[in-house]
């Protein structure tokens, strides 16, 4: 995947800033679903059935608008569509904290739900307009989601630094934390809207004259026929879904079976975040170096070899003495490093269906990544939970090696089918 139509690297760089600025912004709310849970239960009275649907309100808005747009998103313009995103959730944001009511809180998250499919869409078509090959694609793709994760790690802290000022467990004066994303929001626009950024590769292939939004989405689902596509499909669907269960579930892991408190279980969760974001971010170094296949294979062996040493130790190990980070438990250290290793698939076979293909073709495939990703992270939530509950946390966390090994194969799969689809743009 090479093209002469590169941007000059002035305007990479603000567009990349804006880009990975925009991701983090989302991160931190998308991630923040938790942290909300909590507080409009304490400070809104809201009941546990009330937030328990929550996720709902963010997840489904991204399935169905990345569904509903994505082919259709070259014609608005891939920065255009992150302006309109960053604008609707700013408005949202300044909204928190004059209304300071529940039914707000639902406002939010589907806002921003809706306006993520327009991000997510937009900023991995534009990876493929700033990338020289295919391992600049990936080596790109790998930082802005390793910048995402850092977001996911930043967020809990960013709210709880708002948190701590409350004065009664009522007080609004945590919703203030809106209002500076607000103005991130503002930042993000303005570095968009001061980038010229040449788009026209991306429309090489015209929309049909008519048809209309429904020859659009007949083009999406075409790609579903494409041998890559369906493998490639497959393979982001099995890593949400490990991914999802493991990191959905972790903190009850900690504290149903390591025994930890709720505090340390929670503090220990988070550090998937911190390695998952270490993990993409390095990947962006090592794949410049190494064939994507093969880091991703070491990757999955090492994670299922973590996973068996975690429990083995699990077995061993008698309840911690005193509480805390120093006196927990070698498995509570060991599952978080799952993120390390898991971290380089999902951006790496983004990058791998989406250089394969024409660039005309990124925002219908990346429409079809989000549904699907969507898909597996309900799925392997879903499921992890139900083991967990009837059989335990040990049994649901030693059945991901199913799923790991099935995914193996579809990436060696994967990479074989990908060298015979990908041909230059101009040919496609």
């Amino acid at each position: 995947m090479t093209d002469d139509r590169l941007p000059p690297r002035a305007t990479r760089t603000r567009m990349i800033a804006a880009m990975t600025l925009t991701y983090m912004i989302f991160a931190v709310l998308l991630n923040s679903v938790g942290t909300l849970i909590l507080q409009t239960q304490v400070g809104m009275g809201a009941t546990k059935e009330a937030t328990s649907v929550l996720d709902a309100y963010k997840d489904l808005p991204i399935a169905l608008v990345s569904f509903l747009v994505a082919s259709m998103l070259p014609r608005l313009g891939y920065r255009r569509a992150m302006m309109l995103a960053l604008a609707t959730v700013a408005v949202a944001c300044l909204a928190m904290p004059l209304l300071d009511a529940f039914w707000m809180v639902k406002v939010l998250l589907a806002t921003t739900g809706a306006a993520f499919a327009l991000v997510k869409i937009a900023v991995y078509s534009s990876i493929g307009l700033l990338s020289e090959d295919r391992r600049g694609h990936a080596s790109l793709t790998s930082f802005i989601e390793g910048c995402f994760m850092v977001g996911v790690l930043a967020g809990p802290w960013c709210f709880g630094l708002f948190i701590q000022r409350q004065a009664t467990p009522t007080d609004p004066v945590w919703l203030q934390i809106y209002v500076w994303l607000a103005v991130l929001c503002a930042v993000a626009i303005a570095l968009l809207a001061s980038t010229r950024f040449d788009e026209s590769a991306a429309t090489d292939t015209p929309a049909p004259a008519t048809g209309g939004a429904l020859r659009s989405h007949a083009d999406m689902l075409a790609l579903m026929a494409l041998p890559v596509v369906i493998v490639f499909l497959a393979s982001a669907f099995l890593y949400v879904l490990i991914e999802q269960g493991i990191n959905t579930w972790l903190p009850t892991f900690n504290a149903d079976v390591l025994r930890l408190s709720t505090v340390t279980s929670v503090q220990f969760g988070s550090l998937f975040a911190a390695f998952t974001a270490l993990g993409r971010l390095g990947a962006g170094l090592v794949l410049r170096r190494m064939p994507w296949h093969w880091l991703l294979a070491c990757c999955l062996v090492a994670t299922a070899a973590l996973v068996l040493l975690a429990l083995s130790v699990t077995v061993t190990e008698d309840a911690p003495i005193r509480d805390g980070w120093r006196d927990a438990p070698l498995a509570a250290y060991v599952f978080p490093l799952i993120g390390l290793f898991l971290a380089p698939i999902y951006p790496t076979i983004n990058s791998v269906v989406l250089s394969a293909l024409p660039r005309h073709r990124h925002a219908p495939m990346t429409g079809l990544i989000v549904v699907f990703s969507a898909l597996g992270g309900a799925t392997g939530s879903f499921v992890t939970g139900r083991i967990f509950a009837s059989f335990g946390g040990d049994t649901a966390f030693l059945l991901s090696l199913i799923p790991m090994g099935v995914l193996l194969l579809a990436i060696l799969w994967l990479s074989r089918l990908a060298a015979v689809q990908a041909t230059p743009p101009e040919q496609a």
